[in-house]
Formats: C-alpha cells, structure tokens, sequence
C-alpha cells in the first residue's frame, strides 16, 4: 500500500471528453474529498507538460493512447500515472469511468501499489560528411523515449525494407522486412503481438526485437538483456536505391531515416511508475483477454 494522496494533476483528451464533463466530475469529487487539483493540461498539446512541484499523481483521461503520451512528457518527473479509460478497452488504462469515484477513495486513502515501468530511450544518428575512416561520420540529431515501444517502418511506397541489426556493436543480422519493433515488456501486448511477438510480463526487464512480416522463413523475435544496446542501421535498398523509413516513439513521435542513418536504442535510465488498483495479477488480465477473442 501507498501513502494518502492530496496533490493531483490531471491529463485530458479533448477528443473523448469535448465538454469536459468528466474532467470537472474528477475535479469536483477531490476537491470535496481533500484533495487539490494543482493544474489541468490537454493530453493532445504540441507543448511539454510539467506538472507542479508537489504533485503526487497525474490523472490521465483518454486511453492507453494519452497515457502512453503523457509518460514521455513527464518522463523525468518521477510522478506515478493513473489511466482512466474513456475508449476502447486497454491494458495502461485500467480504470473505467464508471468506477472513478471508487479509484479516487483508493488514492485518496493510500490503497494502491505503484508498478515501476522499464522505458526505452532512442538517439536518431544522421550521416554526415564527417573524419572517419570512410570519409563519413555521424550526428546526433533527436533523442526521444518510448514506454511501449519504437518502431521503424516503410515511408511511402511499399517497397521490402532492408536492415542491419547490430548488438553491443557486433553485427547480427541483415533482415528483409516491412519493418522492425523494439518493444519493452509493457509494449509486448501491443504491435509486437500482432506481429507475432511473445507476451512479456509487465513488470520484467528486458528488450524486445520483433520484425514485422519478415520476408524469410526462418526469422523470430529475440529478447535480449535490459543491459544491451541495440543499433539499427538503414542501409541501401534493391537495386541501391535510397531507403526512407520512419522510426516512431510510441506510435507518435516520429522521425525520418534514409539509407547511412541509424537509430540507437537502450533501456532508459529513467522509469514510469503506473498506479494500480485492483488486486488482480497481470496473468488473470491477461486470461480475461484471451477469453474474450474466443
């Protein structure tokens, strides 16, 4: 169990609530409880979001979408999410607005566990006219994080896509794919399952490489160690033509790679701490879910 909280921040989503009737709903039952509403921000704002100083929990209305979102602005924050889910049904989004009233008692009252979530970090690195032995070098150019995962995928026509996978700097593996998934164990219930990536406990700590439609027989997903640095490099395509591909941040975030540019990822040193309410293990979700596809 957690310490009573006082102090909130809430996350909205514009789309789902236009009048803000749940939000004022939320509002309204902490105000009247004890709590303190520090600040209201829009979930779908091209701005940072910084919540106060003091804040104890950010409250996040939307679904798994605006959850995923509002950890990477607050990522370095150190503030735990709540999700209440105003969608379709999601795995980040646990509470239903039908019962908001019962998770507000819970926060209010110090009964709920905080789940410490492993993020990854990504380094976009674009070839320049640089020193190096070949004449070329590297810079830089946009860093990002991801609590579910990042994805590199075609831009444009629906060309195969080519890809040298190197770990720790050691060469891999070439692959022939639509593209390719580095998931964290919370982002293994996402695209990595649909493209046929294993389940992971969310809790774990590790890294998940998973092609999408590989163009072989023969490729799977590989988990690795948290520990280990996973390079991405976009060589030439068919023919020699120039590859352009995009690497997207949680389905969001998106930047553009052509063919000598790479993307570095790691395990972030920073987490996401997701409140949970209910007493039910990530297991007896999961057989819910799998029950209702049947």
């Amino acid at each position: 169990m957690g310490l009573d909280m006082r102090r909130f921040f809430l996350i909205t989503n514009k789309v789902k609530d236009p009048e803000e009737c749940y939000t004022e709903k939320i509002i309204a039952y902490l105000e009247a409880h004890g709590g303190e509403v520090m600040g209201v921000a829009s979930g779908e704002a091209t701005a940072h979001i910084a919540p106060p100083v003091g804040t104890e929990c950010v409250i996040v209305l939307g679904g798994d979408g605006t959850l995923l979102k509002a950890a990477r602005d607050i990522v370095e924050c150190e503030i735990p999410l709540l999700g209440v889910n105003l969608g379709t049904l999601g795995y980040l989004a646990e509470v239903e607005i039908s019962n908001i009233e019962d998770a507000l008692d819970k926060l209010l009252h110090g009964t709920y566990i905080i789940e410490e979530r492993m993020m990854l970090t990504g380094s976009v690195c674009h070839k320049t006219e640089g020193t190096s032995g070949d004449g070329h070098g590297f810079s830089e150019k946009m860093h990002n994080f991801a609590l579910n995962d990042i994805v590199i995928s075609r831009c444009g026509s629906l060309q195969i896509l080519q890809f040298h996978i190197y770990v720790n700097g050691r060469f891999l593996n070439r692959y022939s794919a639509d593209g390719m998934i580095v998931a964290t164990p919370t982002g293994s219930t996402g695209y990595n399952l649909s493209a046929g990536g294993p389940i992971v406990e969310p809790g774990a700590s590790l890294l998940l490489l998973t092609p999408i439609c590989p163009h072989t027989l023969n490729t799977r997903s590989i988990i690795l160690s948290p520990e280990d640095e996973i390079e991405i490099e976009i060589p030439e395509g068919k023919e020699n033509t120039v590859q352009t591909v995009e690497a997207n941040f949680d389905g969001a975030h998106k930047i553009i790679l052509q063919t000598g540019d790479k993307i570095i990822i790691q395990k972030a040193p920073e987490t996401t701490g997701i409140l949970k309410l209910n007493t039910e293990s990530f297991l007896e979700i999961l057989h819910k879910k799998m029950s209702e596809t049947v």
